[in-house]
């Protein structure tokens, strides 16, 4: 008996861990919705509480990836990432004719914004356009075409094989060892001015800087190589200060677009 209890708790331990495993990924996205909605003005911050029945930025913040289960949704999965090479301009390459984040996030506040859009295409788009923010500061997301934006970009973290997006979409963020809440609640403090200065640009500007990082991050790492606490220790207050200005810039646009 106690060897059955020991091994069926070792199972569900384990079971356990591997269910964790999985939501790590949503951590990121988390904190973004998180920040924004620290960041939201009183009005904003009231209609989307009406529109989200109660529910949180955070809480809706990864229903981008959570309606993949779904055959019905398959059409959405190119608005997630933006693809072109490198040196040259997002308006001077031909564009995807199944759409890209840059429309995604256009055609997402264009829907917020029309007063005869119905709640449930409002509601919809809302959650993604929390989803895609999120997409559009995580560099990877503006890479490139041939290898499926660092998907193919085989890597090692520490002593595991994987691939460059994984890292910068969960495998950093996971090392680090914070929730989500922790990530959201220990950024850096900003004056008023700063705030305003992120809060600058267009989302085509976002892109770039984005793109800019990407630049950076191929420059940096090779295929094949073992990534662990140098590359952290390099890149980690990036991946966090990415975290801050998606939430501070997704807060700037919803206030926009809710008054």
């Amino acid at each position: 008996m106690n060897k059955f209890i020991v091994i069926t708790t070792f199972f569900l331990l384990c079971l356990s861990t591997a269910y964790a495993s999985e939501d790590f990924g949503k951590t990121g996205h988390r904190a973004v919705g998180e920040i924004a909605q620290n960041h939201l003005s009183e009005t904003a911050k009231e209609k989307i509480f009406k529109l989200l029945n109660g529910q949180s930025l955070a809480l809706v913040s990864n229903h981008g990836d959570d309606i993949k289960s779904d055959r019905a949704y398959d059409s959405y999965g190119p608005w997630h990432y933006v693809s072109f090479p490198f040196g040259e301009k997002y308006d001077e390459h031909p564009k995807s004719e199944s759409g890209d984040l840059i429309q995604a996030i256009e055609t997402c506040i264009a829907v917020l914004k029309d007063d005869t859009s119905t709640k449930e295409d409002k509601v919809f788009h809302l959650k993604l356009l929390v989803h895609f923010i999120g997409d559009l500061h995580q560099p990877l997301h503006i890479g490139l075409a041939e290898d499926k934006g660092g998907n193919d970009f085989q890597v090692r973290w520490f002593k595991n094989g994987t691939n460059l997006h994984k890292v910068w979409d969960t495998k950093m963020i996971d090392s680090y060892k914070m929730s989500y809440t922790e990530l959201a609640s220990n950024i850096d403090v900003l004056n008023e001015e700063e705030i305003e200065a992120i809060k600058s640009g267009s989302v085509r500007d976002w892109m770039y800087e984005s793109r800019e990082l990407c630049e950076d991050i191929y420059a940096n790492t090779e295929v094949g190589q073992k990534l662990s606490y140098g590359y952290m220790y390099k890149y980690m207050e990036t991946v966090r200060f990415q975290l801050q200005k998606g939430g501070v810039r997704l807060a700037g646009l919803l206030n926009e677009i809710f008054g």
